[in-house]
């Protein structure tokens, strides 16, 4: 008797080829044997498999609608079920393609038991001034060198590395497995060797056959002049020796600026606050400011105002460019605060009073206030706060 196709997928004998295929997936994903291990199942899968090739073949699907079972062999009507993979163009060949084949070739190789070290980073507190000038210090770094017993191979003195008898040396280990796709093949790391095809059998005392030990020691680190907070100054090669003795990583080191009492830094720009009596800023003055270069004389103009800036050229800092080169230097920006009195004596009320008569500001109110020349007090007022 011919086998329902039909039902077996689940669909009508009218049904297209896009609901076949639908019909075919959806129960593939419940009975893969992947996910549905037992052996009702994985036979169910089979004969899905089966009814889907034979649905999807214009020529068979013929036969069946006939009454007939193209996948009958003859022995008896309801003849053997032949390789449900049979039609389906070789994948077999397609997944040793990608995976290899039992026992072939493919593999990656051994992976070098030399491999390169890590980069290491060191933090360095530096001031304001010796961001200015640059700096040379010797600074005691925690790394991994280079074993001075074995000098890098991992072996006790007379001893060799030996080839792995787990992997023969290809470094991996291979697992065949059996599905419905057919042969697939799996690699890993050898566990014995750890993927390098060999083995010490003798591994160096000071190092265990690591090629390298942990050791203090002091290097010299130059810091040009204009570095910043956070900026980091690379010293090759003074990082971490790398197992099997492979080439040092790099060494980093971060610049943390310290604040300064006086100075504030925006880049290469510095700024400080100047705070002077309101009778200075009056009559003006010549005054001493220290800055990074030296005491310099600050001349004050007569009527100096609240929030004037003064910029001193090139009393800033080095401006450093991504070349490393230094290429000038920023400005000094200082930002003059009056301060005025919140308490007098008697006496230097009167004297106020009577300079405030003299300028005519007994009534407190500013000259030109609403005559639309000086613009008053309150249109100051506007044109900063726009």
């Amino acid at each position: 008797m011919a086998r329902d196709y039909y039902g077996t997928l689940g669909v009508r004998q009218d049904a297209t080829a896009d609901e076949i295929k639908r019909a075919y997936r959806k129960l593939a994903r419940e009975l893969h044997p992947d996910v549905n291990p037992d052996a009702e199942a994985q036979q169910r899968f089979r004969d899905v498999t089966a009814a889907y090739e034979v649905l999807t073949d214009p020529q068979k699907r013929k036969i069946v609608d006939m009454g007939g079972d193209p996948m009958d062999n003859g022995a008896g009507g309801g003849g053997g079920m032949r390789d449900p993979f049979a039609g389906f163009g070789g994948l077999g060949d397609i997944m040793d393609a990608f995976f290899g084949a039992a026992g072939g070739g493919g593999g990656r190789g051994p992976r070098s038991r030399v491999q390169a070290g890590s980069d290491a980073l060191i933090r360095m507190e530096l001031t304001l001034e010796e961001c200015l000038t640059g700096v040379s210090r010797e600074l005691t770094v925690d790394t991994a060198v280079l074993c001075d017993e074995c000098r890098g191979s991992g072996c006790a003195e007379g001893s060799s590395p030996e080839t792995c008898d787990t992997c023969a040396g290809r470094g991996e280990v291979q697992q065949v497995q059996r599905s419905f796709l057919g042969q697939v093949v799996t690699a890993r790391a050898c566990p014995v060797c750890r993927g390098f095809g060999e083995v010490i059998p003798d591994p160096c005392r000071q190092c265990g056959g690591d090629g390298r030990v942990r050791a203090r020691r002091t290097i010299t680190a130059k810091v040009p002049p204009g570095v910043a907070d956070g900026m980091r100054v690379r010293l090759s090669g003074q990082g971490e020796v790398g197992p099997g003795g492979g080439p040092a990583g790099d060494l980093y080191v971060e610049v943390e600026e310290l604040p300064h009492e006086t100075f504030e830094r925006e880049g290469a720009e510095l700024h400080c606050t100047l705070r002077v009596p309101m009778t200075t800023a009056a009559l003006g003055a010549v005054l001493p400011l220290e800055t990074l270069d030296g005491a310099e004389d600050l001349e004050l103009e007569p009527g100096t105002q609240p929030d004037t800036e003064l910029v001193l050229t090139n009393r800033g800092m080095p401006r450093l460019r991504s070349s490393g080169r230094v290429d000038g230097r920023g400005d000094l920006h200082v930002h003059v605060e009056v301060e005025v009195p919140t308490k007098l004596d008697a006496k230097q009320e009167e004297l106020l009073r009577e300079m405030a008569a003299l300028r005519g500001e007994e009534d407190h109110t500013v000259a030109g206030a609403g005559s639309g020349r000086g613009g008053g007090l309150f249109s100051r007022l506007r044109s900063r706060h726009r």
